[in-house]
């Protein structure tokens, strides 16, 4: 694993404005998939309707729609504040799509103007694996997207 800055730095490789938000949310899930150690899942919730429908991902199928407020993805998404889980199972409504998934983050996506745009969700098959640095790190690849969205 790349250390953080790279791993933010490289980011930008995969986000440009001059293709289709989509394909940059797909490259994207793909990169941090492919680039974060213990993970088994990576991708992105866009808002819609006020509930949260699946998006671009890497890893198992998933659930493909998500109340606003419900899961962890919901719940990050109506606060619009990054939750890191360290046991989902602990985690009260926490909507399992795959029983091996043990922590989680979510990072809200939210535009200059203050429009939520949805979430990235991240998956781990371990306990605790997500971290005060890598959420900085996550946030900041989010920031990126945004500046090209």
């Amino acid at each position: 694993m790349m250390n953080y800055n790279d791993f933010v730095n490289n980011a930008k490789f995969y986000l440009d404005k001059k293709i289709h938000k989509i394909s940059n949310l797909a490259n994207l899930s793909a990169y941090i998939f492919n680039n974060l150690e213990n993970i088994n899942w990576a991708g992105f919730y866009l808002i819609e309707n006020g509930d949260l429908y699946l998006g671009p991902f890497q890893g198992k199928p998933a659930c493909s729609n998500i109340q606003m407020g419900k899961g962890v993805c919901g719940t990050s998404a109506a606060k619009r504040e990054v939750l890191v889980v360290d046991d989902v199972n602990k985690f009260s409504g926490h909507i399992a799509c795959d029983s091996v998934s043990k922590s989680e983050i979510v990072i809200p996506i939210i535009t200059k103007n203050g429009d939520l745009l949805g979430v990235l969700d991240i998956d781990s098959p371990i306990n605790s694996r997500f971290d005060k640095d890598l959420a900085k790190a996550l946030e900041n690849i989010v920031l990126q997207l945004v500046d090209i969205l």
